[in-house]
Protein backbone atom coordinates (compact mmCIF):
# COMPACT_ATOMS: atom_id res chain seq x y z
CA UNK A 1 0.00 0.00 0.00
CA UNK A 2 1.09 3.44 -1.02
CA UNK A 3 0.90 5.88 1.37
CA UNK A 4 -1.10 9.09 1.20
CA UNK A 5 0.96 11.53 2.66
CA UNK A 6 3.63 12.87 1.00
CA UNK A 7 5.26 14.83 4.38
CA UNK A 8 9.09 13.57 4.71
CA UNK A 9 10.01 11.56 7.75
CA UNK A 10 13.36 10.89 7.82
CA UNK A 11 14.55 7.11 9.01
CA UNK A 12 16.52 8.78 12.02
CA UNK A 13 19.99 7.04 13.87
CA UNK A 14 20.60 7.04 17.17
CA UNK A 15 22.33 10.28 16.53
CA UNK A 16 20.23 12.00 14.21
CA UNK A 17 16.93 11.07 16.70
CA UNK A 18 15.55 13.39 19.41
CA UNK A 19 17.08 13.08 22.25
CA UNK A 20 13.92 11.61 23.98
CA UNK A 21 13.62 9.32 21.34
CA UNK A 22 17.15 8.12 21.81
CA UNK A 23 16.57 5.87 25.13
CA UNK A 24 13.51 3.86 23.40
CA UNK A 25 15.80 3.09 19.73
CA UNK A 26 18.59 1.50 22.27
CA UNK A 27 16.04 -0.37 23.94
CA UNK A 28 14.77 -1.93 20.81
CA UNK A 29 18.32 -2.14 19.27
CA UNK A 30 19.07 -4.32 22.56
CA UNK A 31 15.98 -6.65 21.80
CA UNK A 32 15.85 -6.98 17.87
CA UNK A 33 19.44 -6.59 17.23
CA UNK A 34 18.69 -3.43 15.06
CA UNK A 35 16.91 -0.41 14.69
CA UNK A 36 14.55 -1.30 12.10
CA UNK A 37 13.70 1.59 9.38
CA UNK A 38 9.61 1.98 10.33
CA UNK A 39 11.13 2.24 14.08
CA UNK A 40 13.60 4.72 13.37
CA UNK A 41 10.72 6.79 11.28
CA UNK A 42 8.61 6.58 13.84
CA UNK A 43 11.12 8.48 16.30
CA UNK A 44 10.23 11.53 14.59
CA UNK A 45 7.61 11.54 17.96
CA UNK A 46 9.31 10.87 20.43
CA UNK A 47 5.86 10.03 22.35
CA UNK A 48 4.89 7.24 19.81
CA UNK A 49 8.47 5.38 19.76
CA UNK A 50 7.98 5.73 23.37
CA UNK A 51 4.32 4.13 23.78
CA UNK A 52 5.86 1.50 20.64
CA UNK A 53 8.83 0.40 22.20
CA UNK A 54 7.44 0.01 26.51
CA UNK A 55 4.16 -1.93 24.92
CA UNK A 56 6.13 -4.32 23.06
CA UNK A 57 8.59 -4.85 26.24
CA UNK A 58 5.39 -5.06 28.97
CA UNK A 59 3.67 -7.75 26.13
CA UNK A 60 6.99 -9.49 25.63
CA UNK A 61 8.03 -9.82 29.59
CA UNK A 62 4.28 -10.18 30.74
CA UNK A 63 2.78 -11.46 27.67
CA UNK A 64 1.77 -15.06 27.99
CA UNK A 65 1.68 -15.90 23.81
CA UNK A 66 4.70 -17.80 22.59
CA UNK A 67 6.78 -16.23 20.06
CA UNK A 68 5.38 -17.48 17.26
CA UNK A 69 1.47 -16.89 18.60
CA UNK A 70 3.03 -13.16 18.56
CA UNK A 71 3.91 -13.30 15.60
CA UNK A 72 0.96 -14.58 13.93
CA UNK A 73 -1.15 -12.03 15.41
CA UNK A 74 1.48 -9.32 14.30
CA UNK A 75 1.04 -10.97 10.62
CA UNK A 76 -2.57 -11.16 10.43
CA UNK A 77 -2.76 -7.71 11.71
CA UNK A 78 -0.02 -6.23 9.08
CA UNK A 79 -2.11 -7.77 6.45
CA UNK A 80 -5.57 -6.45 7.53
CA UNK A 81 -4.14 -3.38 7.81
CA UNK A 82 -2.48 -3.57 4.62
CA UNK A 83 1.11 -2.74 5.49
CA UNK A 84 3.64 -3.86 3.48
CA UNK A 85 6.83 -3.12 5.72
CA UNK A 86 4.82 -4.61 8.73
CA UNK A 87 3.68 -7.81 6.95
CA UNK A 88 7.50 -7.81 5.20
CA UNK A 89 8.53 -7.72 9.15
CA UNK A 90 6.40 -10.10 10.92
CA UNK A 91 7.02 -12.37 8.30
CA UNK A 92 10.68 -12.15 8.41
CA UNK A 93 10.26 -12.48 12.60
CA UNK A 94 7.98 -15.54 12.11
CA UNK A 95 9.91 -17.36 10.01
CA UNK A 96 13.05 -16.76 12.68
CA UNK A 97 10.05 -17.51 15.33
CA UNK A 98 9.47 -21.58 13.88
CA UNK A 99 6.66 -20.60 11.68
CA UNK A 100 6.87 -22.27 8.30
CA UNK A 101 6.96 -20.50 4.89
CA UNK A 102 3.53 -22.52 4.29
CA UNK A 103 2.22 -21.23 7.44
CA UNK A 104 3.30 -17.71 6.22
CA UNK A 105 1.88 -17.74 2.98
CA UNK A 106 -1.65 -18.44 4.41
CA UNK A 107 -1.49 -16.18 6.73
CA UNK A 108 -0.39 -13.30 3.62
CA UNK A 109 -3.70 -14.74 2.02
CA UNK A 110 -5.68 -14.21 4.49
CA UNK A 111 -5.94 -17.94 4.98
CA UNK A 112 -5.29 -19.97 8.42
CA UNK A 113 -2.13 -22.07 10.02
CA UNK A 114 -3.47 -25.57 9.66
CA UNK A 115 -2.90 -25.81 13.68
CA UNK A 116 -5.72 -25.51 15.17
CA UNK A 117 -4.71 -22.89 18.09
CA UNK A 118 -3.06 -20.82 16.06
CA UNK A 119 -6.15 -20.71 13.43
CA UNK A 120 -8.13 -19.64 16.07
CA UNK A 121 -5.51 -17.03 17.32
CA UNK A 122 -5.65 -15.61 13.64
CA UNK A 123 -9.20 -15.71 12.76
CA UNK A 124 -10.06 -13.91 16.41
CA UNK A 125 -7.13 -11.15 16.02
CA UNK A 126 -8.55 -10.44 12.49
CA UNK A 127 -12.10 -10.46 14.02
CA UNK A 128 -11.48 -7.87 16.97
CA UNK A 129 -10.05 -5.11 13.63
CA UNK A 130 -12.91 -5.87 11.68
CA UNK A 131 -15.30 -5.73 14.03
CA UNK A 132 -13.39 -2.99 15.93
CA UNK A 133 -13.69 -5.15 19.55
CA UNK A 134 -17.28 -6.29 19.58
CA UNK A 135 -16.21 -9.41 18.97
CA UNK A 136 -19.21 -11.89 17.87
CA UNK A 137 -20.04 -14.50 20.85
CA UNK A 138 -19.55 -17.02 18.61
CA UNK A 139 -15.94 -15.82 18.01
CA UNK A 140 -15.07 -15.54 21.59
CA UNK A 141 -16.56 -19.49 22.39
CA UNK A 142 -14.11 -20.81 19.56
CA UNK A 143 -11.29 -18.87 20.61
CA UNK A 144 -11.88 -20.41 24.48
CA UNK A 145 -12.58 -23.85 22.59
CA UNK A 146 -9.29 -23.96 21.41
CA UNK A 147 -7.60 -23.53 24.39
CA UNK A 148 -7.12 -19.88 25.15
CA UNK A 149 -8.78 -17.98 27.99
CA UNK A 150 -10.26 -14.46 28.76
CA UNK A 151 -6.44 -13.50 29.89
CA UNK A 152 -5.55 -14.48 26.27
CA UNK A 153 -8.05 -12.36 25.08
CA UNK A 154 -7.29 -9.29 26.70
CA UNK A 155 -3.77 -9.62 25.96
CA UNK A 156 -4.30 -10.09 22.71
CA UNK A 157 -6.13 -6.86 22.45
CA UNK A 158 -2.94 -4.97 23.59
CA UNK A 159 -1.17 -6.83 20.93
CA UNK A 160 -3.40 -5.85 18.19
CA UNK A 161 -2.94 -1.96 19.33
CA UNK A 162 0.59 -2.35 19.35
CA UNK A 163 0.62 -3.58 16.11
CA UNK A 164 -1.88 -0.65 14.97
CA UNK A 165 1.07 1.45 15.87
CA UNK A 166 3.58 0.29 13.46
CA UNK A 167 1.20 -0.43 10.51
CA UNK A 168 -0.79 3.07 10.80
CA UNK A 169 3.24 4.95 11.30
CA UNK A 170 4.11 2.13 8.08
CA UNK A 171 0.96 3.85 5.64
CA UNK A 172 2.05 7.84 7.22
CA UNK A 173 5.76 7.51 6.59
CA UNK A 174 6.07 4.90 3.74
CA UNK A 175 9.82 3.68 4.87
CA UNK A 176 11.63 1.61 2.75
CA UNK A 177 12.34 -1.98 3.62
CA UNK A 178 15.35 -2.65 5.84
CA UNK A 179 17.85 -5.10 4.40
CA UNK A 180 17.02 -7.95 6.77
CA UNK A 181 13.02 -7.85 5.57
CA UNK A 182 14.15 -7.35 2.08
CA UNK A 183 13.45 -10.98 0.83
CA UNK A 184 9.87 -10.95 2.51
CA UNK A 185 9.04 -7.41 0.92
CA UNK A 186 6.02 -7.53 -1.59
CA UNK A 187 4.17 -4.80 -2.34
CA UNK A 188 1.26 -4.78 -2.35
Amino acid sequence: MTATNTAPFPVLTLDTAPAASKPALQKLQASVGMIPNLAAAMASSPALITAFVQTRAALETQGSFSAAEREVVSLANAVENGCDYCTAIHATFGLEAGLSPAVIDRLRARGSPEDRRLAALARTARQLLLTRGNLPADETAAFFAAGYTPAHLLELVARLALSVMANYSGHITDVAPDEAIRPQYRCA
